[in-house]
């Protein structure tokens, strides 16, 4: 895999090299819905459902099908009484209702942090204001999102999003968003926003998550070093998709989004010294690994990592699980196994 540096504060010259982004991978939110999971499949034995994917990302999802969790799109395919699971990104409140119809057990692994917007979606609307919610038409967050005050929320995909937008009354309007977008991108259409809204009031606390804002800053600092940026982390991922955009747009010649290491093509090297690496925060290290022993394979050994921030948070499990483990006499922590770091 070739030697990891730590430079925290310097890239340095050398000619055919890693620059290796941290933080980077598994955050609080994902690494907590992982273990989830992994944890219901202990405690209560194959099958458990869980709806829609758990987090947005192919080997996590594959690797937890092996061990028999089974991944459904809606709550009326799981076989009433059973156990289904909520995904990271957070549901609906009608989605509880129709758990509860069917006598589901139902696990909560919405990440925290997206519950917070939950939260001021609820508040909000309760003082009767537009919710102006930031982020990208269709994803689960945004649907969950929507659904805790639909006659409240209007959606705003961009910022050349913003000319369709209309508003009850203009003094009463506040912006939310999705927590995995470009943090430039949505501070360009509160801008906008803002130019159309003056009164336009801001979310009590960032919405961007830590994790998201984080490996957008690694790599920002790397990219304008970077010949090529590759990416780890599946296409359906919000947060990994923006990160090849930010390496692109903050000066890496190339970018590139892969769920494995055997996607890379060997074209991608050509005249290439540096090459950028990082992974959305739904990707667990192993495929980053994977990534820098294919690179060390053909001559990029050299491996330094670049530090910008050190990441320590953690999130207890989802509570009913937790009594559940507790009961049983079993661990209510931990990290998932593919959780590990270099």
């Amino acid at each position: 895999m070739g030697t990891v540096t730590s430079q925290p504060d310097a890239i340095g010259t050398t000619t055919k090299r890693v620059l290796l982004a941290a933080p980077r991978g598994y955050c609080a939110g994902v690494d907590r819905a992982v273990v989830a999971v992994e944890k219901a499949l202990d405690l209560y034995g194959p099958p458990v459902y869980v709806r829609k994917e758990i987090v947005h990302n192919k080997y996590v999802v594959e690797t937890l099908q092996k061990r028999g969790a089974i991944f459904v799109d809606e709550t009326d395919e799981v076989p009433e009484g059973e156990t289904v699971i909520f995904s990271a990104h957070g549901v609906a409140p009608v989605v509880h209702e129709e758990a509860a119809a069917r006598q589901l057990k139902t696990i909560d692994a919405t990440c925290p942090l997206v519950t917070k917007v939950h939260h001021e979606a609820k508040r909000f609307a309760a003082t009767d204001y537009d919710i102006l919610l930031i982020g990208h038409e269709g994803h689960e967050e945004v649907i969950g999102t929507s659904g805790e005050a639909p006659k409240h929320v209007t959606l705003v995909d961009g910022p050349d999003d913003v000319p369709n937008v209309t508003v009850r009354d203009p003094e009463k309007v506040v912006w939310l968003s999705q927590t995995t977008l470009s943090v430039d991108e949505t501070m360009e259409t509160v801008r906008r926003l803002r130019e159309r809204f003056p009164h336009l009031q801001d979310p009590p606390s960032d919405d961007i998550c830590y994790a998201t804002q984080n490996r957008q800053a690694a790599v920002k600092k790397l990219a304008p070093e970077a010949d090529l940026m590759i990416v780890v982390g599946s296409r359906n991922s919000s947060n990994s998709v923006r990160l090849v955009e930010v390496a692109v747009e903050h000066g890496a010649k190339a970018g590139y989004l892969v769920d494995y290491a055997d996607e890379i093509d060997d074209a991608w090297l050509d005249g290439v010294d540096s090459v950028g690496v990082s992974s959305g925060a739904s990707v667990p290290e192993v495929l980053v690994r994977d990534v820098l022993r294919w690179l060390a394979e053909r001559g990029y050994g050299d491996v330094h990592e670049i530090t910008t921030a050190e990441e320590s948070l953690t999130f207890a499990l989802p509570r009913d699980l937790r009594a559940d483990l507790k009961a049983a006499g079993l661990p209510t922590t931990g990290t998932s196994d593919h959780a590990w770091t270099i």
